[in-house]
């Protein structure tokens, strides 16, 4: 029997017609058994957990803080300016992630800040990794980086598959894995299918959205029917994230997800 992948809806992306906390009811009325949200820190962890309950829904992933989002921040994990911040910022992510009993979290590297050279931003976010890594092993979490393409977001450190694997294999945590967003790598290397087989053991957790546009599957270049029958191939069992941009409303554009 073919394998499906088990999606997850991405609540800061899908859904937005309703506040936060509705969300959660639409995505289970729409067939989600599982969401992941960028950011938590809005409303407080027993309202997020009352919704999650009330809709026997999972909670799969979100962010560490990334630092001041309307000024521009998307991560601050390669500011060598900024170490202290970051790693207050896990205390806050740990205890969202124990209220909420999600089992992974994901680092954003940030923009580099134009008068740190290279190799400084690499050796911050190395250290980063790996005291978050540390922090997160003692409550039974894996920690998640994921590269973003720098089309959308110029500067970003983080861009590339290969450069994320070197990254976690100098930080040296066993419980430090890749975030692959599809929409991203599309964007910046292509080779969707190699690069997920190559690295199948390092990915913990893949997202997804098409290109031109970041809108929901089928809607762009990228075929997802070769694509999700290739992660049953290959034996992916984790999470699908639905992060994307919906061309209408969200649930005008789920066909996609009930296509055999």
């Amino acid at each position: 029997m073919a394998f499906m992948p088990k999606f997850a809806a991405n609540l800061s992306m899908l859904f937005t017609e309703a506040p936060l906390l509705e969300r959660f009811d639409r995505a289970a009325r729409a067939g989600f058994a599982a969401v992941e949200i960028q950011f938590p820190y809005e409303a407080p962890a027993e309202d997020l957990q009352q919704a999650l309950f009330r809709n026997k829904l999972s909670l799969v992933l979100f962010n560490l803080p990334a630092g001041n989002w309307a000024a521009g921040d998307r991560g601050i994990a390669c500011h060598p300016d900024r170490v202290d911040e970051f790693r207050q910022g896990i205390d806050t992510a740990l205890a969202y992630a124990a209220a909420l009993g999600v089992p992974q979290l994901n680092c954003l590297a940030g923009i580099r800040p134009p008068q740190v050279p290279a190799d400084t931003a690499r050796q911050v976010l190395i250290d980063n990794l790996r005291y978050a890594a540390l922090r997160l092993k003692a409550h039974g979490l894996k920690l998640l980086v994921e590269p973003i393409n720098t089309h959308d977001l110029p500067g970003f450190f983080l861009h590339g598959t290969r450069q994320a694997l070197d990254l976690i294999e100098a930080a040296g945590a066993d419980n430090l894995f890749l975030q692959y967003d599809v929409y991203h790598m599309q964007r910046m290397e292509g080779d969707l299918a190699n690069t997920l087989a190559a690295n199948l053991d390092r990915i913990a957790h893949i997202q997804i959205a098409d290109n031109p546009g970041r809108h929901e599957p089928g809607t762009g270049e990228i075929n997802f029917d070769f694509l999700f029958a290739h992660l049953d191939r290959i034996g992916y069992r984790g999470w699908v994230g639905c992060e994307y941009k919906p061309a209408a409303t969200t649930e005008a554009g789920l066909a996609w997800m009930n296509t055999p």
